[in-house]
């Protein structure tokens, strides 16, 4: 129970365990006569039994007050203790603030070693310092187990933790910056990876060719045929020259074919701003298709069945006149393809592949697949009968633009070079 002394010199007021109610104020000896009135409970007790009384209640307070400073004392070393370690364990910021509590509390003195005399004022400073531990080491351990919220921590704590988070986020950044690069890195080097397997291939198809005809170049630089087996779209074959500016024109060419749907695109002529400038397709179950300056004309010629054809087409700029012919035959004509449009120069020629840009961006849906040979343009609309004279084998006319030669054409992405079957056996296969 508390007990407070105001001066014990010149008034003393305690509570009675029975409830009575004592009050002793020292007089000088003249002042004695005077009397001190002093309550009493029914008359029972005389003046000196009371005074007793008072004196052994005085002694048990007082021996209680050692106890409880005993107790009070023991609970702040334990306090201390428990204070030291967590603060251990919170870093430089956690003893930081501890030692600046400690100077406060203390103000540069030894708390523990230096209480005030009066015991009043040492029961109410260990309550206060008591208190202050218990609160120190409530905050201590509620950091430490609970992670207290951001708002709560010291502001150098909060500084130190916004520069790591900054550093974690412009480290996370840099990760990704270069997550990219390297995704980058990786798609040219898989681009690189795939132009050099392709040129290797061709390097050994070209090798594997050779061995096979003895080591020797074909019979004659225009019997040989360009295999496209797959439908892809890196195979493919290129002419080496190009067109110049024409006003008509003249393609024929052998080809065999079963590809189903529809047979690709046997050959195309891309020019700058015009990747449709000469195209023969057939794409899906759509007919053949000439198209000129990306204008259409369907034609009505047949070949998926497998079997070597000859056809030829013509055009001229007058009125878009064409000519389709299959087999030395004509089975189509018309007008207005294109009228008055001539052929630019300058482009690539592709066989085997549509070009979506000058000399790329190939469509394997659109891809030829068989063999062809004998690919000749001329600058000219052929007469009908040096066509039928072609297809028949009775003549030998290479293109005066672009000429069936093996010096003139290269393949990539694994079309093959072959020996061509002769004309004779050509026709014996229709």
């Amino acid at each position: 129970m508390p007990f407070k002394s105001v001066n014990l010199l010149s008034l003393l007021w305690i509570t009675h365990p029975a409830g009575s109610r004592f009050v002793c104020t020292s007089l000088p000896l003249d002042a004695a006569g005077a009397g001190c009135p002093v309550p009493m409970q029914g008359g029972a007790l005389p003046p000196e039994e009371e005074l007793r009384a008072t004196v052994l209640q005085l002694r048990e307070t007082v021996l209680q007050q050692k106890e409880t400073i005993g107790s009070q004392r023991e609970a702040i070393r334990e306090l201390t203790g428990k204070l030291s370690r967590c603060e251990g364990t919170a870093g430089p910021d956690g003893k930081a603030a501890t030692a600046a509590w400690r100077k406060e509390l203390g103000k540069g003195k030894d708390t523990m070693g230096d209480l005030p005399r009066d015991p009043a004022q040492v029961i109410d400073q260990l309550s206060r310092t008591m208190q202050t531990l218990k609160d120190r080491l409530e905050s201590l351990e509620h950091q430490l187990r609970a992670n207290v919220s951001y708002a709560a921590l010291p502001p150098e704590l909060r500084e130190m933790l916004q520069r790591r988070l900054g550093d974690l986020e412009r480290q996370l950044l840099s990760k990704v910056a270069e997550l990219e690069d390297e995704k980058s890195l990786l798609h040219n080097e898989t681009s690189a990876h795939r132009q050099k397997t392709e040129t290797a291939l061709n390097a050994l198809l070209e090798r594997v060719s050779e061995l096979e005809k003895g080591n020797s170049a074909f019979k004659s630089p225009d019997e040989f045929k360009v295999s496209l087996p797959l439908r892809t779209n890196y195979l493919y074959g290129k002419i080496k020259k190009t067109l110049p500016e024409l006003y008509a024109f003249t393609v024929c060419l052998w080809l065999r074919s079963s590809a189903s749907p529809g047979i690709g695109t046997p050959f195309s002529y891309a020019v700058p701003g015009q990747a449709n400038e000469i195209v023969l397709i057939e794409w899906g179950n759509n007919p053949i298709e000439l198209l000129i300056n990306d204008k259409v004309a369907q034609l009505p010629l047949f070949v998926s069945d497998g079997k070597w054809h000859h056809i030829c087409v013509t055009w001229t700029t007058r009125d878009g006149m064409w000519e389709a012919f299959q087999d030395g035959e004509k089975l189509g004509t018309g007008e207005n393809l294109a009228p008055w449009h001539p052929i630019k120069p300058g482009g690539v020629l592709i066989l085997g592949q549509e070009q979506d840009t000058v000399g790329g961006r190939f469509d394997a849906t659109q891809a030829f697949v068989g063999e062809m040979s004998q690919f000749n343009i001329w600058d000219r609309v052929l007469k009908a009968e040096d066509i039928m004279n072609i297809a028949n084998c009775s003549a030998n006319m290479p293109g005066n633009i672009i000429p069936w030669v093996d010096n003139n054409i290269d393949v990539f992405g694994g079309a093959t070079k072959w020996p061509v079957e002769t004309c004779e056996e050509r026709l014996l296969d229709l």
